[in-house]
Formats: structure tokens, sequence, C-alpha cells
């Protein structure tokens, strides 16, 4: 026959098209998902307003209700941002999220895992193949991963937004976006499935730092019960140290920064008027060339505050605020080779920069004498950057009498060893707790690699199901006490050992110059 029947064609339609997940009912009306990769995943589904117009920095407002059955197969718009994967159009409009759950619709409350994803603030996608939520999915967690607004969208402070509406939070906009889809979780995800009681926040990079924001935030009090922060940092915010209004020593104000921004792009005064015509800029402007790279080269970080010190939902550094904040259970670490920017000249002025504690540096940091300048300077930036705050940030758990489990990644995978770079990278982890390898190295995952990321993402299961990582055929991991911080490391020969941290020289000195710098 030169035609196929009727019958055939919408057979073939049949197996072609994915199928449909249950229908769910949430708050402001029924979706509809789709099954893929032996879950149910739901797509693009808004949990505040689009942030447009006038609700350009203003907190997120309220969803409006929809009648009939929302499909939610496509994944919704990235924030905006100047440069983005072109399958994924950028939008203000852009606060959805995912949520993918175990086959088969709710048959009892699972834990829940909200992630929170990277990309210095100003970039970074919940669509990202690799942090899909489906081997999570598939271990019996509900897992969502919202948006937040990135760049100036997200985090931005002018005179004129302070004096409008007084009684709104200000300037940390993708904060308060992240705070509003852990309301929507509270308030959906039994519906899912999920139980809202027993939610993990999990972040890596601006998304650690973001999870370690909202643990010690007021605004996000009850939301979650448990924290994974990767590569957060923990001392400072790792962007900066803006206070809202007030300048200090080393910063401007946010505020300050602001009116540059506004002076770059030609719109002058602190009044009214001035904020409207910032609000009608086209979103492209606004954006500008806010990237990792624009900040370091082409002076967008004299026009970007990044996170704020704004007293509401921010109160005050992280060592500080955690300090002060309900202590809950958590799991933190870093990278072995992890980010951190030191630029000195010379290894003597590396060590010089320790101040009294120069000699105790140059001891931990070089005992032979024979390091090159570049680890030095490599050492040095990551432990302030990244390992030495994420012990102290076990260390603040565990001093309010709750488990801290630090970690560190050193495994780089198979495939990837013998490039030029020094150990397991920023933010590497990820895919590795996500057991997703094969999205990045496809049919080259070798048996250690996928044993290492099946440990890894076991680990974090068991730790959003309980509060307690450790599990049958897991290798044992020890909780930080005020006495001992033992360390659990994903080691570069694919071993996963709890032992005392061999780096602890350097992030004693370290701890010391960042007390005595206070």
């Amino acid at each position: 026959m030169r035609h196929m029947s009727m019958v055939a064609i919408l057979l073939v339609t049949a197996l072609a098209a994915p199928a449909a997940a249950q229908e769910v009912p949430t708050a402001n009306g029924r979706v509809r998902g789709i099954a893929e990769e032996g879950v149910e995943a739901f797509k693009g589904l808004p949990f505040a307003a689009p942030p447009v117009g006038e609700f350009r920095w203003r907190p997120p407002q309220s969803v409006a209700p929809w009648q009939g059955v929302r499909e939610a197969t496509r994944f919704g718009h990235d924030c905006m941002r100047p440069a983005a994967d072109p399958a994924f159009e950028p939008s203000e409009d852009c606060l959805y999220l995912n949520v993918w759950r175990p086959a088969g619709g709710p048959s009892q409350k699972r834990p829940v895992i909200v992630w929170i994803h990277g990309g210095a603030f100003v970039s970074g996608s919940n669509v990202p193949a690799e942090a899909s939520g489906a081997a999570f999915a598939r271990d019996g967690v509900v897992f969502v991963a919202p948006n937040y607004r990135l760049g100036r969208f997200g985090f931005f402070a002018h005179p004129a937004l302070s004096a409008e509406r007084p009684d709104e939070p200000k300037g940390n906009y993708g904060y308060l976006d992240q705070i509003a889809a852990l309301q929507w979780v509270k308030r959906n995800i039994a519906a899912f499935g999920g139980d809202p009681d027993n939610v993990t926040i999990m972040g890596a990079s601006a998304g650690g730092e973001s999870v370690l924001a909202l643990a010690a935030s007021p605004l996000a009090r009850g939301l979650f019960q448990r924290v994974i922060a990767q590569s957060g940092g923990g001392r400072t915010q790792l962007l900066g140290a803006q206070m809202l209004s007030a300048d200090t020593e080393a910063h401007p104000s946010a505020e300050k920064i602001g009116l540059a921004f506004a002076a770059s792009v030609g719109v002058d005064g602190s009044d009214a008027a001035a904020l409207e015509k910032l609000r009608a800029l086209p979103p492209e402007k606004v954006a500008g060339n806010l990237t990792a790279l624009g900040m370091l080269f082409l002076g967008e970080r004299s026009r970007f505050s990044g996170p704020i010190v704004d007293g509401r939902i921010v109160t005050a550094q992280p060592a500080e605020a955690l300090k002060r904040a309900p202590p809950l259970p958590m799991i933190v670490g870093a990278d072995e080779a992890d980010l951190g920017l030191n630029r000195a000249p010379s290894k003597d002025a590396a060590f010089t920069a320790f101040g009294p504690l120069s000699t105790t540096a140059r001891a931990a940091y070089d005992p032979a004498g024979t390091a090159t300048l570049d680890d030095v300077n490599g050492m040095i930036g990551r432990d302030r950057t990244m390992i030495e705050p994420a012990r102290l940030v076990a260390r603040t758990i565990a001093a309010n009498g709750r488990p801290a489990f630090l970690f560190r990644f050193s495994y780089v995978a198979e495939a990837q060893r013998g490039k030029p770079i020094k150990g397991a990278e920023h933010s590497s982890e990820v895919v590795y707790a996500f057991d997703r390898l094969g999205a990045l190295l496809g049919d080259k995952v070798a048996a250690t690699d996928a044993a290492v990321a099946s440990t890894m993402h076991r680990y974090w299961v068991n730790f959003a199901r309980t509060g307690d990582p450790n599990g049958v055929d897991l290798p044992h991991w020890s909780t930080v006490t005020k006495a001992d911080d033992p360390l659990l490391d994903f080691q570069a020969d694919g071993r996963v050992v709890t032992k005392a941290d061999p780096w602890k020289a350097r992030l004693d000195v370290t701890e010391a110059y960042a007390e005595a710098a206070k």
C-alpha cells in the first residue's frame, strides 16, 4: 500500500508522543506533566507572576489561577542574562520551576530536595541535562528546581527603590524568588507526593551561597529542614560585602553601585522619575555585559552589587548570620581545586600578606620551599574563598548542636585526566551528586567514575530522607564535633574515605588570618 492506514498513523503518532503523567492539582490550577527517564516530570510551572514592567525590582507577586489543565511538558524561559544557551530563550518572564517525582504518582510522603543552581548570580539555569532531577526521583525523592532572577534583575539597589514601598524587602530579589519557590513547595508539594515537612535545600557555587543565606534568613524560617551547601563559601559574600545604603571601608553601598549603573545608561537622579526610566529600560540594557568575564575585565563589577546585607532578607555576613540562626543539619564542602583568586607577584609577597602570621603561613603552604608561585597563589586563594569557609560552617553547625558533615571532592573522571587542570575544579562535583555522568561524558564513563557518582548520590539521597547520609554499603561518614573536623574525601583514586584533613595547618593559618582581620 502506498499510504498508511488511519489506524497505523494513529498508532505511530501515539508511540512517538511522550507519555503523559497524571494530572496534579496545585493551588493555582491543575497541571499535567510527562513520563520520561522512568519518572514523571512537570516542567515550567509558574511559582510567581512575571517580574516585568512595574514588577521589575519588586518582590515576587502571586500567580494568577488558570482554568482547565496546564500542560507542563516544556521548560520555562531561562532568566535574563547577556549570554544563554540558544535552546532556551532568556526572558524577564522566568519565574518557573520544574518537578521530578517517582513514577506512579503520590503513594507516600517522600523527601523533597529543592535545587538552587549556580552561576555567580549572573548566569545559570534550572534545566541543564546534567542537573536533571530524574536520578533523584528514581531513588524516591521529589526534586524541585526553580529559576531565580539573575544579575541586576535579581540583585539591585537604588535610592528611589528604597524610598518606594518602604514596607517591602529590598535589593535581594533573586533570594526573594528562591523563598517564593520554597513557599510554593510548602503549599503544593504534597500533591506531587512530597512531604512539605521534609525539605532539603541544595545548591552549588552561587547556589551554595544561596542556601547558606536561606539557612540564616528570617524570611525563610520553617520552609526547609536540611541544607546541602557545595562550594558556597561561608565567611563573607563571595561577590563582596555590600550594605544596602551604608558605605563601608572596603565597599561602596549597594545603592551607590546602583546609581553608578544608572548613570552608565544615561539615567541620573534618585527620584521616582529616575526609577520609572530604569524600569522602562530594555532587558538587554539592564543585563549589559554582566557575565563572570564582564565583571573581571569589562568594568561591570563596579556596577553590580551581588547579594546585599539588607537587614531583612540577609541580616549579616554568612559566618555571623549562621551563628544566630536556628541550626539545621548540613552537608557542606568544596572541591580540591576550587575557585580562589590570589595574585601575589611573588611567594614572599604571598606570605608577607599574612602579616604576623607570615612565617606560619610559609611553613604551612611551602614547607620544603619548592612550591611554585602559581601553586602558592592557588592554594591560598582556594583556602580563603571555599575550603576554610566550608570548615567554618561545619564547625558552626556542630557548635550549635546539629549534625554537620564535611566533604572534599578530589576526583577527576578518567576521560578528563591529562588536561591542564590540577584536581577537581569548581562545581565538578555537581554531576556526580546528580548521578548524571552520561550527560557530561557520554559513553566515556569509566567504572570508577560511575562508582564515585553512585556513592555521592546515595549519600545525598540518604541525607534528604533522614538527615544522616550514612547507609548500607557506604563508607562511614563521621560528623564534625566541637573537638574534631573529620573530612569525607572523594579521593583522586576513586576511594571514599573519612580522614583527618591533610590541609589542617593551611586552614588553621587561613582561619587565624581571617579572624584577626575582622
